[in-house]
């Protein structure tokens, strides 16, 4: 991944994470990393624990950013959300998959949505 690459995503991860605030989510984990991979972020809402998949794109030329979320990923973060409430610990009522697409335009603000319970 190049450094713009990086520095697109990272500027999603945060116009997501602000979205998550307004929406009323408690965001309580950034980017958490382990050898199989990463969850973007964890956050409460309300009783619910949402692992938060973020997608950002600046063209739409492959398409939204939340098709990025196939199959083989979305199982992969199922295994990734078990490894994180093992070893932290944490319970909830109910554990929640979303995905927030964040699209860059050439001029204006990022556009955040917000899938919940994307799969």
């Amino acid at each position: 991944m190049t450094k713009r690459n990086q520095a697109v995503g990272a500027y999603g991860e945060r116009c997501a994470v602000r979205h998550l605030i307004e929406a009323g989510l408690r965001p309580i984990v950034r980017n958490w990393r382990c050898p199989e991979g990463e969850i973007d972020i964890i956050a409460w809402d309300g009783p619910v624990l949402a692992i938060c998949e973020v997608k950002t794109r600046r063209t739409e030329e492959y398409g939204s950013p939340a098709e990025a979320v196939v199959r083989a990923k979305a199982r992969r973060l199922r295994g990734l959300a078990a490894r994180w409430l093992a070893e932290t610990g944490t319970t909830a009522e109910e554990i929640r998959f979303d995905v927030l697409s964040v699209r860059l335009p050439v001029t204006g603000p990022a556009r955040v949505e917000h899938l919940r319970g994307a799969f």
